[in-house]
């Protein structure tokens, strides 16, 4: 939480929008949360338009949208500012939906995926009524750079959800991909809702890469503790999984080596007694 100080030194979104002399009318706030694909995982691959366009409601009686999307705690990212221009009904044999005809609005677009919203949100309502919340929308930080998962920073900066995960894998993005799989080793799964974490490796011809793949179109990768968690909790609590590399490993170690590296990081790490770890 950020104290009184700073916040008061905090500019209000809908000041910024006033600023860039873009007219609102009647509009609503999109919190946008969820999965299959989650809506940052959508921003990512330049289909976040798209992804909010399919409504399961008429969500948008109104004139535009402003759009956020979940970083996690307070932090959201400014998605871009939508006028609707119109809607139409939907269905199949399943269900029914609405499909929304939108266009970004000029005037903070160059600030779209680079600035970073601070609000408190604590309440599950993702369709807000504009006026009601816009003063509370206070931007903390502005990115040189539109936000995205980028090239493979390198093996000891990797910091990756599962999320960003996902799209690594589901886009096959050459840098990950040649890093991870060139390299054995130890990693670490941290859940961020609770801090436990799971201690795992890769050894053999597979690399990280084909390990952290399974991950990615599972959530537990064929782990027997994460599967009775993910069983417990829903499929979706594994978005709160967080990947990194603890230890780089030749490919060629064997893989007694490379288990007893991985037995030294679950006994430093206390993962046995207070993480996902069974052994």
């Amino acid at each position: 939480m950020f104290d009184q100080e700073i916040i008061k030194k905090m500019i209000k979104l809908i000041d910024l929008i006033s600023l860039a002399g873009i007219t609102m009318g009647k509009f609503k706030i999109h919190c946008a949360t969820g999965s299959n694909p989650a809506p940052l995982e959508a921003f990512y691959d330049d289909k976040f338009k798209k992804w909010q366009e399919y409504q399961n409601n008429r969500n948008f009686k109104c004139d535009h949208i402003i759009s956020l999307i979940h970083l996690g705690g307070s932090d959201w990212l400014f998605a871009g500012i939508y006028k609707v221009n119109g809607i139409r009904p939907k269905s199949n044999n399943e269900k029914s939906w609405f499909e929304y005809s939108t266009s970004e609005l000029p005037g903070l677009d160059h600030l779209t995926g680079r600035a970073i919203i601070v609000f408190n949100k604590n309440f599950r309502a993702s369709y807000l009524i504009g006026d009601r919340y816009a003063s509370l929308l206070l931007v903390k930080e502005i990115k040189p750079e539109r936000q995205s998962i980028g090239d493979f920073p390198g093996y000891n900066k990797v910091c990756l959800p599962l999320r960003g995960l996902k799209t690594v894998v589901r886009q096959q993005l050459q840098s990950w991909k040649t890093a991870l799989s060139n390299i054995a080793g130890v990693y670490l799964i941290s859940d961020t809702m609770t801090g436990k974490q799971y201690v795992g490796s890769a050894y053999g011809d597979i690399g990280i890469w084909q390990r952290w793949c399974a991950y990615a179109t599972t959530g537990h990768g064929g782990n027997k503790e994460l599967r009775d968690l993910l069983r417990e909790k829903g499929d979706d609590y594994a978005l709160n999984f967080l990947f990194t590399i603890l230890e780089v490993i030749d490919l060629n170690a064997s893989k007694e080596y490379i288990t007893a590296r991985e037995c030294h990081w679950k006994d430093a790490l206390l993962t046995r007694q207070y993480g996902y770890n069974s052994n």
